[in-house]
């Protein structure tokens, strides 16, 4: 798996580019609507032609691998909130990792449920009733990795940090599948094997320690600002943007600046500032 994230990460450098941004704004707008035109249609035609049905995808109907993405995970008041909820969520894993990485990581979910439902049905002519729940739970465990003791409301008025919230939540996961018959019961750790990608040897080494927490590194930045700026000398030079390779001698119409979440002091243009994969070593 750490090759594998490398790999990504070797991905999104030279493609920073790539992927849709504000991503979960727009899942989250779609969703809305189907919920509120789901309200009014009593007869839940939308949703029967929304969801995930392998049957009929192998019928033809194969916008249903997409529209799947977006049936609401009920009818009541309270997916109000969770739309808000995994949409600050969503958008702070995208401002932490970058639009490409974040992208990468929402459509390896979808991607891997979908294979999932395909392969079962094939296998047992059984449609599985497949949604975004899991895939949804991925973020939240990323987020809690990520942010672990990041606060939020439990119930609106009990403080809670995120990281209690997402044992739970496991603790509900390895019950769904000890309860669920197999191979029905491999939907949960499929569709989450994005997050295992994503985290899994930061995990390994972690529990090794006695804890969990992801790694972040400490940089010296005195240090490495004196650094650069030797290196500079020796170059025509002053800066170079880490992404694109253009220097202020090429571009002098650019701005340049460093980005203090990387390990290392790491330049880059007006832009890529703001759209690039972050440094970790």
């Amino acid at each position: 798996m750490k090759k594998l994230n490398k790999k990504i990460d070797m991905f999104c450098y030279r493609h920073p580019r790539f992927g849709i941004p504000n991503l979960m704004l727009y899942i989250v707008v779609i969703s809305l609507a189907v919920w509120l035109l789901s309200i009014m249609d009593s007869s839940r035609t939308l949703l029967n032609y929304f969801e995930f049905a392998p049957d009929r995808i192998l019928k033809g109907e194969v916008w249903r691998l997409i529209t799947f993405i977006f049936i609401p995970q009920s009818l009541s008041m309270w997916e109000l909130l969770f739309f808000y909820f995994y949409y600050w969520i969503g958008s702070t894993l995208e401002r932490e990792w970058g639009t490409a990485r974040f992208n990468i990581f929402i459509f390896s979910g979808i991607v891997l449920t979908i294979i999932y439902g395909m392969v079962i049905y094939l296998i047992t002519k059984q449609s599985v009733s497949i949604g975004t729940y899991y895939i949804y739970l991925s973020m939240f465990f990323s987020f809690a990795t990520l942010y672990p003791d990041t606060r939020v409301l439990f119930m609106f008025i009990i403080p809670v940090k995120i990281k209690w919230l997402a044992y739970v939540d496991a603790a509900l996961f390895v019950y769904a599948m000890l309860a669920t018959p197999f191979p029905f019961n491999l939907l949960p750790l499929i569709a989450i094997l994005n997050y295992f990608v994503f985290f899994g040897s930061d995990l390994i080494s972690s529990l090794t320690n006695g804890s969990v927490r992801y790694r972040k590194t400490t940089v010296n930045f005195n240090r490495e600002k004196q650094k650069m700026k030797y290196e500079q000398r020796q170059k025509a030079y002053n800066y170079k943007c880490c992404v694109c390779g253009r220097t202020d001698t090429d571009h002098p119409e650019l701005e340049f600046r460093y980005c203090s979440r990387c390990a290392g002091y790491h330049c880059f243009c007006q832009d890529h500032i703001n759209n690039h994969v972050h440094f970790t070593e």
